[in-house]
């Protein structure tokens, strides 16, 4: 009879637990404490970290890896939860783990770069761009480039929308459109980039030299940002 009556209780009191548990943290508050962790040093925030990315949670291993990525001597580590990370569907750690591995195994990085540009990444679809354009760890292939310049000038990338500019002026993997390049330029300047900005300054020079002053000047002003936002 206690037997019985035990087991309700139980179930009873693992109930009431669950529901004192504290909720999982949010995105943002794991890469806050994350970012904590890398800028500040915080040996108490790299262990939440680390204990979020112990239960398996995809942007805690992601970064936790971030957290990692600068000490060599955890660098197989940070590879691991990395593929974790992005096998488990985290996008952002598919393009890290395309980044760490680019410098001695571009070949590798490729697939990386691809399974995060698939989802949409645009980083990743420019890296892919520039590393068909230079045959890097794969074969030279200016078609291949340009196709995948396009994909990242159409989710936004400033850089590779000037890439691909050049690309339809010189007819480099693409049928030459001069037309179409500019509308490129036009887009890579509207978006602050500063090479396109300058590059359209120097086009539209001879018809408005004003714009072009203005161009220029604002080039100049956008100088001290940080390119690779783009």
């Amino acid at each position: 009879m206690k037997t019985a009556l035990a087991f309700p209780a139980l179930m009873l009191a693992t109930a009431l637990a669950a529901c004192q548990a504290p909720p999982p943290p949010t995105t943002a508050e794991i890469e806050a404490a994350a970012m904590h962790a890398r800028q500040a040093g915080d040996k108490q925030a790299e262990r939440r970290v680390r204990a979020w990315a112990g239960k398996g949670w995809p942007v805690a291993e992601r970064e936790l890896a971030l957290v990692y990525q600068s000490r060599p001597e955890r660098r197989a580590d940070a590879l691991r939860l990395f593929e974790q990370a992005a096998r488990a569907g985290d996008t952002e750690a598919a393009f890290e783990m395309g980044q760490m591995l680019r410098p001695g195994a571009p070949g590798q990085a490729w697939s990386w770069y691809r399974m995060a540009a698939k989802r949409q990444h645009a980083r990743a679809a420019l890296m892919l761009g520039l590393l068909a354009a230079n045959g890097e760890g794969v074969a030279r292939n200016p078609a291949e480039a340009a196709r995948w310049l396009a994909v990242a000038s159409e989710l936004g990338n400033a850089h590779a929308m000037f890439l691909l500019y050049n690309a339809y002026r010189e007819g480099r993997g693409v049928e030459q459109d001069v037309d179409k390049g500019l509308a490129l330029l036009e887009e890579s300047a509207h978006h602050d980039y500063p090479p396109a900005i300058q590059e359209l300054a120097m086009t539209v020079q001879a018809d408005d030299a004003l714009r072009a002053g203005h161009l220029l000047k604002e080039a100049t002003e956008h100088r001290h940002n940080n390119w690779n936002r783009f």
